[in-house]
């Protein structure tokens, strides 16, 4: 037997969740760093690795490119913090949540809030790409013969997490916590165990052959523009630290507070664990390539040669990374929608980002959301470092114009300490701002000019949208003293030939009482003619019966052809068609002719018009 799509619904989404238990569903701290910090904590995984990328294989500058790790690493973990001391403070001056939009909104204007919008949902579109090729390549540098089903493997966990949050944002971050807990432990695992093997049992470097050896070996000076390209690069270790205050709604009481000390536990993990791994690699001389001629990643190769080959330690290391790298596309799951619902409150997106499904999550943004994903992903490979150019332009951006709304909102409010709170948030936006434009000018080349370009398009479609809105509302405004004029009323009934359905409408129209009532038919031959006659009258019908002669066969236009002109007779009539039609069940129902289903498409946008079905369903 094959299920209802209500029973299939049921199996992959869950029960419905009242609106009531709303305030049941929200997240602990322990349960919400890994729903919106996994993110930010993921990207230590790749970050060091983008940064050794630009020096080695784009900058060709061999062996000196280890000696810019750290100094490059101390500014991102200097930015991250004014980062974070910026973001604490519109947690607890925005707790409904929405991050950049909500403070350029209030703060800045119509037009910096829809960049700062059309910023983060591009961000959160190439978290999850980014994200789950990260997730995927950990896989792979594991599984080398599992590189050809790159793509495929993104796709799949795709949807595995869009399934997981079409369930519910709680028991996606119940099933999420495990996984994130466990990579930060092995990831400091790994760090403590290499640093003292490196200090104290004299760990040396990584033998390397073949092209990583060839990257080594050749020379070249660090520009100061393969300086600041490498260090756009780290910088994509701060993304997602906005999503905490994105979702600070989303916490338990007290939300501010819950969501400030869960900022700062991310924080801290985030900058020494990125710290740490950029000392680690640093000493051991890992090796990674542009092109991907060599499959594994810069974590891979640490692990390897940290634990002294692929054991135990090694795989359980590849494995929490690819896990967490996964996983940390929830964070866009958790606030791509809410973000989405947010904008379209305001008009600027389709009114359906505003709902909720059965699980009390923005069903819509989800889908959305993965499908987005899904065509970056087939479009880019599946290829981290293709997808690493488009990443932090958004991000930035978004940092840029939501630390200048604040320094407005404490100029505005002039609550305690307003001054010193403007000077932290004036630092940091003309920091974050310089940031967004290194990468920009840097990395224009490489992919960064189509978020540059795409960030104005999506502010025109905010702008049609709520124009669209605008007029809509106009249009159905009720001016004072309107009073609803009457209409005669005109029925039509659409007959095919005489059965239960047609009979059952004709006594639907009759009690409608309309001011005219009549029959219609188009017939293609006099036999079809003559037979439809004889059944009318079979059955004793009254009803004025007018048959339309159609030797082409186009039901469809015929129908529309004979109501436009009994319009045109009667120009201020409301119009309702009446349309039997028999449905079975989804297993059949595609055997039988869809033309009722064609009819009603041209009516519904017919002015002055009511489409009515009278179904009679076979069981």
């Amino acid at each position: 037997m094959v299920p209802s799509p209500s029973a299939l619904k049921r199996f992959i989404v869950g029960k419905p969740i009242a609106s009531s238990e709303d305030q049941h569903q929200r997240l602990s701290k322990k349960i919400a760093l890994p729903v919106f910090a996994s993110d930010a904590i993921s990207s230590t995984a790749y970050a060091t690795e983008e940064i050794l990328i630009v020096f080695l294989s784009l900058g060709a500058v061999g062996m000196s490119a280890y000696s810019m790790l750290v100094p490059i690493s101390l500014l991102v973990v200097a930015l991250l913090t004014i980062v974070v001391i910026s973001y604490r403070q519109t947690i607890y001056a925005y707790p409904s949540g929405g991050g950049s939009y909500i403070v350029s909104k209030e703060n800045l204007g119509a037009y910096p809030s829809m960049v700062a919008g059309a910023s983060l949902l591009i961000d959160y579109v190439l978290t999850v790409c980014v994200s789950v090729a990260g997730g995927v390549a950990a896989i792979i540098s594991a599984f080398n013969g599992l590189s050809p089903y790159r793509v495929q493997m993104c796709i799949g966990f795709i949807l595995l997490m869009m399934v997981a949050n079409l369930r519910g944002l709680k028991e996606s971050g119940s099933l999420f916590a495990p996984p994130t807990y466990l990579y930060v432990i092995s990831l400091v695992a790994l760090i403590v165990v290499g640093l003292y093997r490196v200090f104290v049992q004299h760990l040396p470097p990584i033998e390397h052959t073949g092209e990583a050896k060839h990257l080594l070996e050749m020379q070249g000076s660090i520009t100061a523009f393969y300086f600041l390209k490498a260090f756009s690069s780290g910088a994509v270790a701060l993304t997602g630290v906005e999503a905490v205050s994105n979702g600070v709604p989303a916490f338990k009481k007290p939300e501010s507070r819950n969501a400030s000390t869960t900022l700062i536990w991310m924080a801290v993990i985030l900058g020494s664990c990125f710290f740490g791994l950029s000392i680690l690699a640093q000493h051991l001389q890992p090796v990674k390539d542009h092109e991907g001629l060599i499959p594994n990643t810069v974590l891979a190769q640490l692990a390897e040669q940290v634990y002294g080959g692929r054991n135990i330690f090694f795989f359980t290391t590849q494995f929490a990374t690819f896990a967490i790298l996964i996983l940390a596309a929830n964070t866009s799951y958790a606030d791509f929608p809410r973000l989405c619902s947010i904008i379209a409150k305001d008009n600027y997106l389709p009114r359906q980002f505003t709902n909720r499904g059965d699980r009390l999550v923005f069903s819509n943004g989800v889908i959305f959301l993965s499908v987005a994903s899904i065509a970056l992903i087939i479009a880019f490979g599946g290829k981290i470092s293709a997808l690493i150019p488009l990443y932090a332009v958004g991000v930035f951006t978004g940092f840029t114009l939501s630390q200048a709304g604040m320094c407005v909102h404490h100029h505005k409010h002039r609550e305690d300490k307003w001054k010193l709170h403007i000077g932290i948030n004036a630092v940091g936006s003309i920091t974050t701002f310089f940031v967004a434009g290194i990468f920009v000018v840097v990395k224009f080349t490489d992919g960064a000019w189509i978020p540059a370009i795409l960030i104005p398009i999506m502010m025109l479609g905010f702008q049609i949208i709520k124009r669209h809105y605008e007029r809509v509302r106009s249009f159905l405004k009720v001016e004072e003293g309107y009073v609803a004029p009457r209409h005669t009323h005109l029925v039509v009934v659409l007959v095919g030939s005489v059965n239960k359905g047609v009979l059952q409408a004709v006594k639907y129209a009759e009690s409608l009482r309309p001011d005219r009532l009549l029959a219609l038919s188009v017939v293609e031959s006099p036999e079809a003619r003559a037979k439809l006659d004889a059944d009318w009258a079979k059955h004793n019908l009254t009803v004025d019966l007018e048959m339309i002669n159609d030797e082409f066969r186009d039901i469809t236009d015929s129908v529309m052809t004979r109501i436009n002109q009994l319009d045109d007779e009667a120009s201020d009539d409301i119009i309702t068609v009446i349309i039997p039609e028999f449905v079975t069940s989804l297993r059949s129902q595609w055997l039988h002719n869809q033309s009722a289903l064609s009819i009603k498409a041209r009516l519904l946008y017919r002015p002055n018009t009511v489409v009515t079905s009278v179904p009679i369903v076979i069981k």
